[in-house]
């Protein structure tokens, strides 16, 4: 069945109404019951080869899920094991400038809570800005700054899903950091920690928005992740995310033009070091 999605009737006054319809419909497909929420952005699906998947639902049949618009974005939920751990692997994610509102675009974390997840693992393709990165290089991300000009917690707070004013010293759980630092280092995977800086896009950045960003602290600059990780913390989940840069944005001297394809293939190559990085921490994991 495919439920068709009318974006006027995704109000926040329905927001809970609406993660549980989503949530029941889920339950009758599947009794699969997720501990941890993955997930997986452009060129990063290889993380849901290693799944062993037990149910698979497309985001166009599960209501008031938005439709991921990316061509390189799959747009299923995968609910299976790796290793021993289960998980709810979301292929595909969406974004600010596909026209959704914040509150579109998290609603799947919402509803991972929901399903019983403790945990959120985020994976993005970023352009680097740090003076030693490389094309390929992965970034575990340790902050943020958000410069999308609006946050998926503006409106009206519901409280059974979390406080009115979260604290935000520690979004990116310090422990999962510091695991993951080290599986690198065992790993020889090359790896930093850093600064992500979020922006709307579609637009990638101008030379001097490049140095700007890198002057206020960035690392690297994407269009995702924050709002995702904002609601995860927002509800409480711990939350780890990372970065496969994919084109260098600082120094200017090395800005190049970047097209799509440059970007997934970078990510593509860089892909197995991330997969293996996110599946050592899961199997990590208490």
């Amino acid at each position: 069945m495919e439920v068709i999605y009318d974006k006027k009737s995704f109000l926040i006054e329905n927001l809970v109404e609406n993660i549980n319809e989503a949530v029941d419909f889920i339950k009758s497909k599947t009794d699969f019951k997720p501990r941890y929420g993955l997930i997986l952005g452009t060129g990063l699906g290889g993380l849901a080869r290693e799944i062993e998947v037990e149910y698979e639902l497309k985001y166009k049949d599960i209501p008031f899920f938005p439709v991921s618009t990316v061509e390189s974005h799959q747009g299923k939920l995968l609910f299976g094991r790796i290793g021993n751990k289960n998980v709810v692997a979301m292929v595909g994610r969406f974004h600010l400038y596909e026209g959704y509102s914040m509150v579109q675009i998290t609603f799947p974390v919402r509803v991972m809570k929901f399903l019983g997840i403790e945990k959120l693992l985020v994976s993005n393709a970023a352009g680097g800005l740090a003076d030693d990165m490389e094309i390929g290089d992965i970034m575990i991300i340790n902050d943020h700054i958000n410069l999308q000009l609006a946050n998926p917690l503006i409106g009206p707070n519901i409280d059974e899903l979390g406080l009115r004013f979260p604290d935000l010293s520690e979004v990116y759980d310090t422990e999962l950091i510091d695991k993951a630092v080290k599986i690198a280092a065992d790993k020889n995977i090359r790896a930093s920690t850093g600064v992500y800086v979020s922006v709307t896009g579609p637009c990638l950045e101008t030379r001097a928005e490049y140095k700007f960003i890198r002057i206020i602290g960035g690392d690297a600059v994407g269009m995702s992740t924050v709002p995702e990780v904002l609601v995860a913390n927002h509800m409480g989940l711990k939350s780890f995310a990372v970065s496969i840069i994919t084109d260098i944005g600082y120094p200017t001297e090395k800005v190049k033009k970047v097209f799509i394809e440059d970007v997934i293939a970078a990510a593509n190559k860089a892909e197995p070091k991330l997969t293996m990085l996110v599946r050592e921490l899961l199997l990590s994991m208490e």
